[in-house]
Formats: structure tokens, sequence, C-alpha cells
């Protein structure tokens, strides 16, 4: 069984005292819990209120659990699951009893989550540890993947496993197995963001589900996201599409990017790259309506999966060297990968996700990259690719985004 130990969650959650998991459906939240911490109890709340003691396999009521709480908060480490099912006077009782013991709640209610995180008058503001499980850490995926996997194989699996619901499933060629999963679970995997938004707010779901569509269509900035939305009559005017973008980076859902030199200015994109195809394939092709073969999924991927490569290797790079992505837009030159510091731009770069790379593009990119300066990156499957070595010029393969992950996780788990 393919397993990914998630270090980073894992060092936010075992600290003392409370925390509360929260991310959307099937990210790991669970399966992170049951093998990774130790607990003395685990108790998981059934749709119907009931609550499941799940290693003595009892099912209790809302009265007997907060005896069993009670009881044993002080002896060890106590796990509720789906704690947002249970009545709204539990977190009443929580506030009375905080500080006390070792409770770790799980939510997949983003909106319940962010509500109890972010009002003034929420029972749990200030007695927990909010911990969002999300992707997997780019680094860890790839250091991992790299144990059954090498080379241009290693990076693309990578980049899409991050989505933890495709771990277990994966056999190369990632290409082939991400077209096969699309074309047989593309009308569930909407699934993985239906949980996201609490009953009170269905009026709101298609608003929020034509910025994804929009954002995966191209649409990277805020005007053009609100004058989609506008065209279709889902808001008043553009601008009140900031409070949708607000939400949805919150969530985790998108990312919120810096554009280079501009106050105030932003990119957006979808975190996963999942996502992003399905969204993709929605918008174009309305692909999980109709029966869509499996080459013409297949080319799609063929699209989109550079710039997600891109993304990928921008975002392993910035966690490695402590910096922040960036977005630089300069006339007529567009870079694959921007690194800025506290001030200034610390690493730029090219992805050069091909077979061959010749000698006239390798000096377009010397040329585009000698416009800065700082240190200069350029990404390739392997260097035999190369026609000729760029001057100036950090070339890296998947083998030196392994050994740079293995390194920055190795340092990070010994603070």
């Amino acid at each position: 069984m393919r397993i990914i130990p998630r270090r980073t969650e894992l060092e936010k959650i075992n600290v003392s005292g409370w925390k509360m998991i929260y991310g959307r459906r099937k990210t790991g939240k669970t399966f992170l819990a049951r093998n990774f911490i130790d607990y003395r109890r685990y108790f998981f709340v059934n749709r119907n209120g009931s609550i499941l003691d799940v290693d003595s396999r009892k099912v209790l009521t809302y009265e007997d659990f907060k005896d069993e709480l009670l009881r044993e908060l002080e002896n060890g480490r106590i796990v509720v699951d789906e704690f947002h099912r249970l009545p709204e006077e539990f977190l009443d009782l929580l506030h009375a009893y905080s500080g006390n013991g070792e409770l770790l709640l799980i939510t997949s209610t983003l909106w319940l989550a962010m509500r109890l995180l972010g009002k003034r008058e929420s029972p749990l503001l200030g007695t927990v540890l909010p911990v969002k499980v999300g992707l997997i850490d780019e680094r860890e995926i790839v250091m991992e993947l790299s144990k059954e996997v090498s080379g241009k194989e290693l990076v693309e699996a990578a980049t899409y496993l991050r989505e933890p619901v495709l771990v277990p499933l994966y056999q190369p060629p990632l290409r082939q197995f991400l077209a096969s999963y699309l074309q047989s679970s593309g009308a569930m995997i909407a699934e993985l963001v239906g949980e996201a938004f609490s009953e009170e707010e269905v009026s709101l779901s298609e608003v929020y589900l034509a910025v994804l569509h929009s954002i995966a269509d191209g649409k990277s900035k805020s005007g053009e996201i609100g004058n989609y939305l506008l065209s279709r009559g889902l808001i008043e005017s553009p601008s009140s599409v900031q409070k949708y973008l607000k939400v949805l980076t919150a969530m985790g859902l998108i990312e919120k990017r810096p554009i280079h030199g501009k106050k105030k200015r932003f990119r957006y994109a979808i975190a996963s790259p999942l996502l992003d195809l399905h969204f993709y394939l929605e918008a174009k092709y309305g692909y999980t309506e109709m029966d869509t073969p499996l080459e013409f999924i297949r080319r799609v991927i063929d699209e989109k999966l550079p710039r997600h490569i891109e993304s990928f290797t921008e975002s392993l790079l910035a966690k490695v060297y402590g910096l922040r992505p960036v977005s630089v837009e300069l006339p007529e030159l567009e870079l694959d990968i921007a690194l800025q510091g506290f001030r200034k731009l610390e690493i730029v770069g090219e992805v050069k996700w091909k077979v061959r790379v010749k000698r006239e593009e390798i000096a377009k990119i010397e040329d585009k990259l000698g416009q800065f300066d700082c240190r200069k990156l350029l990404i390739v499957p392997d260097e035999a690719v190369l026609e000729r070595k760029p001057e100036g010029i950090e070339v890296l393969t998947p083998s030196d985004l392994v050994e740079l992950a293995e390194k920055s996780l190795g340092e990070s788990t010994h603070l």
C-alpha cells in the first residue's frame, strides 16, 4: 500500500494543546489521524448524530459520549471526527473545558471551520490550533514517489498525486492513468468540493463553481473572472467577485499569487491540478455530460500538463528556499518561475518539458533570464534533451528536485 506520511502536517499536530484539523473531502484527514497520531480514544460522529467509538465499535448516544469525553480527556489524546455533526451545545461544552488534556477535532465542512476560526464570538476561537490538511506538500510527494519511479514520470506523477485521492490508485504511465481516471470518475470529482459549503450556502454554490470554471478556462485576474460572472447574471458588478475569491482562497481551493511590482494586484489559479483539468474539461466540453473518448481527454492532459509542471516546480522550489511565488508582467515577457524574497526577485527560471530543446531556444532562454540580476534556473526532464548547456543558468533535473526536497524536509523536521 502506498502511504504518504504528511510530515509537515504532523509537525503541527504533534504539539501540546487542542487542535482542529480541517480541509475539504478526500484530503486524508481521517487516514492521517488513524495511522500517524497517538490517541487514547477515537470517536466518529455518524450522519444520524450517533457516535461510534472506533476501536471498541460501540455506538454511543450524545449524552453517553459527553460523559466518556469528559472522563477520558485528562488521560490521553481524544479524537472527535466529523464533530460538526454534533449538537451546537457541544461547542459550549468545549469552551467550558478548554485547555484540559489533549483534544483533536476533525471536520470537512470548510464553512464551519472558517466560521469557528473567524468570528469573535466563536467558542473555539483561541482554544484550538487550526491545522489545514489539503494537497500533499510538493517536497514530500516527489520524495516518496522517487522510491517507485524516476525521471520524467516522477515529476509528472508527483504533480497530480498531490491530490491524496489519486495516491492509492496510481499506476504508471501517469498520462494514461489520469485520462482513464477522468473518463471513469469525472462525474464524482466535483464531489471533492461538494461538502465545502454548508447547507445554508447552497444558493451560492453556482457562483463558486462558476468562479472555478472561469479560472480553469484561463481567466486569472479578478476583473476577468468578475466580467465572466456578470455575463452569466450571477453577480451584480465585477467588483463583487472579490468576496467569492477571498472565500475560495481561504478554503484552499484556489491560490492567490501577487503580481511583482504591482501592489494589491493578483493572479488566481486552481490549487489542485486534478480539479483544474476537471473544470477545464467541463467548461470547454461538458465532458461528464456526454460520452467523451479517452484520447480526447488525453490530448487535453498533454495540453495542460506543462503548465501544471511549471506551477509544481515553482512551488516546490519556493518551499525549499523559503521564497514567495509571484507573477512577472513585463511587455512580451512571461516567466515560468519567479520567486521573491522580502523585497526583490531571488530566483527566476524556465521549465522546458519536452524531448528536445534546440540551440536557438536555449539562446532565447539566456536572453530572457539574462534581464534579471538574480539566480537563474532551467528545469528539464533530462539534461540529454539540451542541444547545448546554457550559459549562466543552473540546470535542474528530476533527480535534483528529489535531492532538494529531501534536504529541505530533513532540515525542517529537525528545527
